[in-house]
């Protein structure tokens, strides 16, 4: 448990936090995280329906501007394996209303009758969320085709989730920026969104944070600059913003489709 942090504390962090992350939220855009399950026997073709078929379908929705981004992540390890989602879809769209559009005559688009490129029936949807990205930054020097190959999805759980958004951005965010362009660390980038819905004492994490490296290594064992000075002050206040211990997972990066810029 983290100790209780008193009331007038609080008050301040809202006040100072809530003010940064209103400064950098008003991009509109609703990201969309769906959980899926693949059986072992059923992987090899769910991956290749996805990135040859579906693939094209994000390549056509994002110049059409309907969507700006599209992601097939696959987890690497795991617990309760049979019962677990083993792969995880981020789709970001400009308007969230307006994503049937995406979905019509895509058969013409990817060039196959739908019983050839559906994964419905080779999948099950164990969840779905929807987020609001907030907070990004990367290495000046990245090449995301070739340097972004992992992620780790970092799950936060508070009372404060908009607070500690906030706070990220204020401290971490600057800082992890520096620290990657000046090799201090392998991170590759670093991005954030809290939670929109769903949301209550059965939903364990209140916003996400991601941290993208070149290799599974890495992600794994990432080592830093022992020369590197971390901003100690920022990283207190987030954590006794937070509830419980953080949950972690690694994915492998199968493909990536995104609007330029």
């Amino acid at each position: 448990m983290v100790p209780n942090t008193p009331k007038k504390i609080i008050t301040s962090l809202l006040v100072v936090s809530l003010l940064t992350f209103f400064q950098v939220s008003s991009f509109s855009q609703i990201t969309v995280y769906q959980y899926r399950h693949v059986p072992d026997d059923k992987v090899e073709e769910f991956v290749k329906r996805e990135t040859t078929y579906w693939s094209k379908v994000a390549e056509k929705a994002v110049k059409d501007k309907s969507m700006t981004f599209w992601a097939l992540l696959e987890k690497v390890g795991g617990y309760d394996l049979p019962n677990s989602s083993n792969f995880l879809f981020i789709n970001t769209f400009p308007d969230i209303d307006k994503t049937n559009e995406i979905f019509t005559n895509v058969e013409s688009i990817a060039g196959v009758k739908m019983s050839e490129m559906e994964t419905y029936s080779m999948s099950t949807t164990t969840s779905q969320f929807f987020l609001h990205d907030v907070g990004w930054a990367q290495d000046a020097k990245a090449d995301p085709a070739k340097d972004f190959n992992y992620v780790v999805m970092i799950y936060h759980d508070s009372e404060y989730g908009d607070s500690l958004i906030g706070l990220e951005n204020k401290y971490w965010l600057p800082f992890v920026k520096k620290a990657m362009d000046n090799n201090q660390t392998p991170m590759m980038a670093w991005g954030n969104a809290r939670v929109l819905a769903p949301a209550g004492d059965n939903i364990k994490f209140t916003t996400v944070s991601y941290d993208l490296y070149k290799t599974l290594h890495e992600a794994l064992m990432p080592v830093w600059d022992t020369k590197t000075v971390f901003p100690n002050k920022g990283l207190d206040m987030i954590n006794k913003l937070e509830l419980t211990r953080r949950g972690v997972s690694i994915y492998r990066i199968v493909k990536v489709v995104a609007a330029p810029g």
